[in-house]
């Protein structure tokens, strides 16, 4: 690969996740203290994020790989993009503002895969040239949470309480603005079907890899997939209103230890993989998932902020450990046939049906646990996802079977 084209490809993930990072990671707090929302109206915000995992594989499916270059498409998604941030920061409540976050969210989630394919068709051997790239859109997103707790300070606690949280979404509009244009000097990345080929929606949504569900290990790990992003929507939705809350300095700018964590717990897949198998790797993610809630419900950011600080480190062995091996393993069951479907089939599960599931428990369980003056129970609010994630852990102990290990081994 030229050195030109791998600073294109490697800038464009820089931009495509600094852009997300630059708003989502505050949206909680910045719901709470600037639009009054409560965990209902929060949890339907949140949720515009599985509405655009849900709808995305038909822009790409049917519009990106059939009528035009990848990189004109993401080009035009990130214009777009850029006013709609523009209009998110002049939105006064949350009627107005959620509009502009559905269409918004409906428009970057087809980006994630945009980015992806644009890299992989210039790529000679993607195993080993895509990590390299990839990795930049994590230094994109930690790169977005230091500006603005440690540049610009909007996520301190007074600044935060005086609204300066709608600057982020200038910040992203700017991004967005930015690999907007950036975009058409990219490599031209063609449509792959043929105009007059036929696609299946089946095949577009992973439909088509239902039949796998027929195996019953899969079928739990598919059930345990779902079940698992009941706790992730939780953190996703408020951890930084609560790490902003209980007085933690810099919250947003501390967050970004969990993608540092992310990227280096990548590293240490293969090592577990290997020598523990899937079923043990999985247990481990699924595992810190209820620790970092009780680590959460029981920390402080005075004396007990270490125990914060570590279920912020969690991030990266919750997230790689379940979601990056489970990947491996659904890559692995699938087989030659199946391969794209069903990473489809899983992305639609988790990040469509069950984060949609789990963004409306998490506002439920936040606005059952509020006080007559309106303020969140946090203790509560951390340990009924920690029990949820333990829950889930047991079932899979019980109900997965790992295949023998001279087979497990042909899995890897």
């Amino acid at each position: 690969m030229k050195i030109t084209t791998r600073f294109q490809l490697s800038f464009m993930m820089f931009l495509n996740f600094f852009v997300w990072g630059a708003w989502f990671v505050t949206l909680g707090t910045f719901l709470i203290n600037n639009l009054q929302a409560s965990g209902g109206q929060s949890a339907r915000v949140f949720s515009t994020q599985s509405w655009g995992a849900i709808i995305a594989p038909f822009i790409v499916g049917l519009i990106a790989d059939r009528y035009f270059n990848a990189e004109r498409i993401l080009g035009i998604l990130h214009l777009i993009g850029a006013f709609l941030m523009y209009q998110m920061y002049q939105s006064p409540d949350v009627s107005v503002f959620y509009p502009y976050v559905l269409i918004y969210m409906i428009l970057y989630m087809p980006t994630l895969a945009l980015v992806n394919s644009i890299s992989f068709r210039q790529m000679n051997n993607p195993e080993k040239e895509f990590p390299s790239i990839r990795v930049w859109g994590t230094i994109g997103w930690i790169v977005a949470g230091l500006l603005i707790s440690f540049a610009f300070g909007w996520d301190s606690g007074e600044n935060a309480k005086a609204g300066l949280l709608k600057n982020t979404f200038l910040l992203a509009g700017a991004g967005s603005l930015l690999l907007g244009l950036f975009s058409f000097s990219l490599p031209k990345t063609p449509p792959k079907i043929e105009k007059g080929e036929k696609v299946k929606i089946s095949e577009i949504l992973g439909l088509d890899a239902l039949k796998l569900l027929k195996d019953k290990n899969f079928a739990i790990f598919f059930i345990a997939a779902i079940l698992i992003c009941i706790p992730l929507a939780f953190y996703y939705q408020y951890a930084n209103p609560y790490l902003s809350e209980t007085g933690l300095k810099n919250p947003t700018g501390m967050m970004t230890i969990g993608q540092i964590s992310e990227a280096l717990f990548l590293l240490l897949i293969p090592v577990f993989f290997t020598r523990f198998g899937f079923k043990k790797t999985i247990l481990i993610g699924m595992l810190a998932w209820a620790i970092r809630y009780v680590l959460f419900a029981y920390g402080n950011a005075g004396a007990l902020a270490f125990m914060l600080i570590i279920g912020i480190a969690l991030h990266g062995l919750c997230y790689d450990f379940f979601f990056v091996v489970g990947q491996i393993y659904t890559d692995k069951k699938a087989g030659e046939k199946y391969k794209s479907s069903a990473q489809g089939l899983i992305t639609l599960a988790t990040y469509g049906v069950g984060m949609l599931i789990g963004f409306e428990i998490a506002g439920f369980i936040a606005d059952s646990y509020k006080d007559a003056a309106g303020a969140t129970n946090w203790k509560m609010t951390w340990l009924i996802p920690a029990g949820i994630a333990l829950a889930v852990a047991i079932l899979f102990i019980l109900l997965f079977n790992e295949k023998d290990k001279k087979e497990t081994a042909t899995e890897k």
